[in-house]
């Protein structure tokens, strides 16, 4: 029966399960024929030693071009992703899972913004339960992904050049029990939010299932603080009012008052929740403050059975202690899990949109 290795007490049990890894040195992830290549990216430092020597390490992407990173035709379960990649820019690989033959991905976002890492331009930490970023630039996903009978994942590659992609995807071959949820995650950004208007996390998702967490890459567009806006939840038919509704943001991503310590804003990561990054203006060209911020709901999700909507206000101040409604660039990848995959993803931005200047 499946079980969740996540939890430490699992740990002691021993089970028929088997392990599997899919990289470039094994691209089938089929058993004792890891480091059998003899021609690779590691050819040329291989030249002397031979086969078993790290031949091939790693896939070139061409532009304009997808790479199918595994097409494991099993049941089983996702346990660890790990990848790297050459790419200076986050957003220009767009990553993709595709469950059981269906031909919807229920996993689209940009590379970076999966792994709760949206900005390219320097090197931050995040030390979370389902998703670290290491130096430099490690991605890891922790996230588990049970699946009866395939998995296909996609790397696309946006970018005007071709792109090294190092990766590892970790899987245990076990029954699935038909109670088990698809993975999903889903990519949005609106640049900029219209006056008065809330920014949509998740929309038409129709079904039963679990809502697990929230990763957000916030440009504010004025100064002063940003972030009184609630998020709200509509859970199986709310209509003008949520059954969920938050306080303010930073409060959503378990931080308080301004996430201000001594009239700074101040990073932090934790296992459920954190302000990983912040992006503060120079005066010159980078002239918008951005906030990275995950919130991870894995001992408290958020439970749907019909159907969910996600939203959270762009709220700040006017003179005279009134709200100002701004509009701010925000992207979003919402996470959940659900009885059937998701078909109804809105369709996906092009390489203009996803750009952050």
């Amino acid at each position: 029966m499946f079980n969740n290795f996540n939890m430490m007490s699992n740990l002691t049990r021993i089970t028929n399960y088997e392990s599997r890894s899919i990289s470039a040195e094994n691209f089938t992830g089929e058993k004792g024929k890891g480091g059998m290549a003899t021609e690779g990216t590691g050819s040329i430092p291989s030249r002397d030693l031979g086969q078993g020597w790290k031949v091939s390490p790693s896939v070139i992407i061409p532009a304009g071009k997808t790479f199918e990173l595994c097409n494991i035709e099993d049941e089983a379960v996702i346990k660890h992703i790990w990848v790297t990649h050459s790419c200076p820019m986050n957003r220009r690989l767009i990553f993709r899972i595709y469950w059981d033959d269906c031909e919807y991905p229920s996993v689209e976002a940009p590379l970076g913004d999966f792994f709760a890492c949206a900005d390219s331009m320097s090197f931050s930490p995040l030390s979370s339960i389902p998703v670290c970023v290491n130096p430099g630039k490690a991605f890891n996903c922790y996230w588990e992904m049970p699946f009866k009978k395939r998995c296909r994942m996609t790397i696309e590659n946006i970018y005007t050049e071709d792109v090294v992609v190092y990766y590892q995807i970790d899987y245990t071959l076990c029954p699935v029990p038909d109670d088990f949820g698809y993975f999903h995650a889903q990519y949005r950004r609106t640049n900029p939010l219209p006056y008065k208007e809330n920014y949509v996390l998740l929309d038409n998702v129709q079904g039963d299932g679990h809502y697990v967490g929230t990763y957000m890459f916030w440009g504010v567009n004025n100064t002063g603080w940003w972030g009184e806006g609630e998020i709200k939840f509509y859970l199986d038919g709310d209509t003008d009012f949520p059954t969920i509704c938050g306080t303010g943001t930073e409060d959503y991503f378990l931080g308080a008052y301004n996430f201000d310590v001594a009239g700074k804003y101040t990073e932090y990561c934790t296992p459920f929740a954190g302000l990983a990054k912040v992006i503060r203006p120079d005066g010159t060209y980078r002239s918008q403050t951005r906030f990275s911020l995950y919130r991870w709901h894995i001992l408290d999700p958020i439970y749907f059975h019909k159907d969910i909507k996600v939203t959270i206000q762009a709220l700040g101040w006017r003179h005279g202690r009134k709200y100002l409604p701004l509009q701010d660039d925000i992207s979003s990848v919402s996470f959940w899990y659900m009885k059937k995959q998701c078909t109804t993803f809105p369709e996906f931005p092009c390489a203009d949109d996803l750009e952050i200047i």
